[in-house]
């Protein structure tokens, strides 16, 4: 079996930015990842990346997947990774299609949605209810919908919506908003907005598709009648296969300044590490950085 001298993870902007980063050291580097662009392809309008005064989160996807495929490395596409551990003085990465030896290995995996654990919601899902606002907000045209959450994806979902659909609910358990504050004001002062503070989605309704959504707020029960609901609510990290890296009680992989993990040659970046803030361009970052030090690694240790 052929042992890469690194293979990264994941293919949002960590990852793709790790592997432009690899090509120009001329690091013999493969690429596995279920898709290409991770949570970037989701987010709507950018206006917070350096260089590109507005951009929407599909457009830059594109760019940076483009800039990829400038270089010669192999990519493995629509492969997901189910176990990462060690081999003798090597690396073993265990996938639903295939084996593959590295002496070091980045993993830049992002997080998943979370759900809300709520009845109905599995059944309605796909059928009214999702979240992704750019990947679905067009087939909710002229209708009445709910965003459920209060950061700034859940923000950024409401002022998509409020171009597409006839009113947007907004769901939020706190009594305030989190997200950035000219977010915040673009929601607040929108007329098509009805913010729920402090109120809890407690079951989703309908038939064949979501046709309605009960919601909680100061002990009084409330149905709202709409035919699409936008789950925004956080992210849990990609990293259950990761099972001998140190994690915190989030599930984030621990890492340090250099982006190393407790494993020799392993090393993390983006959103599944316990960096502080989720942004495209700080993961961006990170990613470049976790190659400098396994491009180091390789070249000192034995």
């Amino acid at each position: 079996m052929k042992i890469f001298e690194l293979i990264i993870i994941g293919a949002g902007p960590a990852g793709i930015t790790a592997a432009v980063y690899a090509a120009r050291k001329k690091i013999d580097t493969l690429v596995i990842t279920k898709d290409i662009g991770g949570q970037a392809s989701w987010s709507g309008d950018i206006q917070n990346y350096t260089g590109y005064q507005f951009i929407t989160g599909p457009e830059l996807a594109i760019k940076f997947e483009e800039h990829m495929r400038k270089f010669d490395f192999e990519i493995k596409e629509n492969e997901e990774v189910l176990n990462l551990s060690t081999q003798k003085q090597n690396l073993l990465i265990k996938t639903d299609k295939a084996e593959y030896l590295t002496r070091t290995v980045i993993v830049t995996t992002g997080k998943r949605s979370r759900e809300l654990g709520v009845p109905g919601e599995k059944v309605f899902k796909n059928k009214g209810l999702t979240y992704c606002a750019t990947c679905d907000g067009p087939l909710f045209s002229g209708r009445d919908v709910a965003v459920i959450g209060g950061g700034n994806s859940a923000l950024d979902a409401v002022l998509q919506m409020v171009k597409i659909a006839n009113h947007v609910y907004v769901i939020n358990k706190d009594e305030q908003f989190i997200g950035d504050k000219i977010m915040q004001e673009k929601v607040k002062n929108n007329k098509k907005v009805t913010i729920f503070s402090s109120s809890q989605a407690k079951e989703v309704l309908g038939d064949v598709f979501v046709e309605g959504l009960k919601i909680e707020k100061d002990e009084e029960e409330k149905i709202l009648e709409l035919t699409g609901i936008f789950v925004e609510i956080g992210l849990i990290p990609n990293s259950e296969f990761a099972v001998e890296l140190e994690k915190n009680e989030r599930k984030e992989i621990l890492v340090n300044q250099k982006n190393e993990t407790n494993i020799p040659g392993v090393f993390a970046a983006g959103d599944v590490t316990n960096l502080p803030e989720k942004q495209i361009i700080i993961a961006a970052g990170e990613g470049a950085k976790a190659v400098l030090s396994a491009f180091h690694y390789l070249n000192t240790s034995k």
